[in-house]
């Protein structure tokens, strides 16, 4: 694991190249102008400050909406999931310039739709995102949407020039979300196979490494996906990560062989959106 700064003209240079493709955290989001929850800690409060949470599930979002989904619904989970994240979330210059790059694959791991507002009006790409099992009816692992926001077959993904993954789901355009314990129980059972993960994002990303912006590590269900999205990837991976470590984040680093950068993300997405 190497550890440098200074580094964002030759981050740029490998988008433009396409050896890095993006992969977006909730980190990303708190850097514009919304009122939605922009963490899994905040996401958490948001939840509890809506039902009254047992002790075990405070502070935690996934146990908090195994909670609601237990002993209230999930449709009840699912409103609850689209009513935190309703409001629009304008794109951030980064959002802008990443629509511009207009990169084969881009991997948004956060619940709201910027980044497919800054690809509106733009043509040649869509979406796919994960669809919870656990839901009443749902057999498929993921979703496809054109860029209208109309469902479409997954096969139709290998013609769209960029694809935005959204692998825990979204609000736009249909209130997708693996949020709940349930939901990644039927998700880890598979995705060491990568079944879970739609063909073309496995094809996209076979000769590139991923620019982790806006991510933590601090959780094992966020490291199995952030993992089993970069298994068999090109390599190179690059982390921008302000602030301490843990011990679990080092390790996950280290194994995944990535640069790290030691800046602040508003500084770095600024300088990064320029260079784009």
């Amino acid at each position: 694991m190497l550890d440098f700064t200074n580094a964002t003209p030759g981050i740029a240079a490998r988008l433009k190249d396409g050896s890095l493709l993006p992969f977006l955290g909730p980190g990303v989001t708190a850097l514009s102008d919304t009122t939605v929850p922009t963490s899994h800690e905040a996401l958490a409060a948001w939840l509890g400050s809506k039902v009254a949470l047992p002790k075990r599930a405070r502070g935690n979002c996934w146990a908090a909406a195994q909670y609601i989904e237990s002993f209230k619904h999930r449709a009840t989970l699912d409103k609850m999931m689209a009513a935190a994240f309703e409001h629009h979330v304008p794109p951030t210059p980064l959002h802008e310039a990443i629509a511009r790059l207009a990169p084969a694959l881009v991997v948004d791991t956060w619940y709201d739709a910027a980044l497919r507002s800054a690809f509106a009006g733009r043509t040649g790409w869509g979406e796919i995102q994960a669809a919870s099992r656990a839901q009443p009816g749902e057999y498929r692992w993921y979703r496809a949407y054109d860029s209208t926001g109309s469902e479409c077959s997954p096969t139709l993904a290998d013609e769209w020039s960029t694809l935005i993954y959204k692998p825990h789901g979204c609000v736009t355009p249909f209130s997708n979300f693996l949020i709940s314990d349930a939901d990644y129980v039927e998700v880890l059972t598979e995705i060491d196979i990568q079944t879970p993960i739609p063909d073309t994002v496995q094809k996209r990303r076979a000769n590139s490494g991923f620019l982790f912006l806006g991510c933590r590590f601090h959780d094992q269900s966020l490291r199995t996906y952030a993992r089993q999205i970069a298994k068999r990837s090109g390599g190179g991976h690059v982390v921008v990560i302000d602030g301490v470590l843990s011990k679990n984040e080092e390790k996950f680093l280290r194994e995944l062989d990535a640069s790290v950068v030691r800046q602040d993300l508003p500084a770095f997405a600024a300088e990064l959106a320029e260079l784009l």
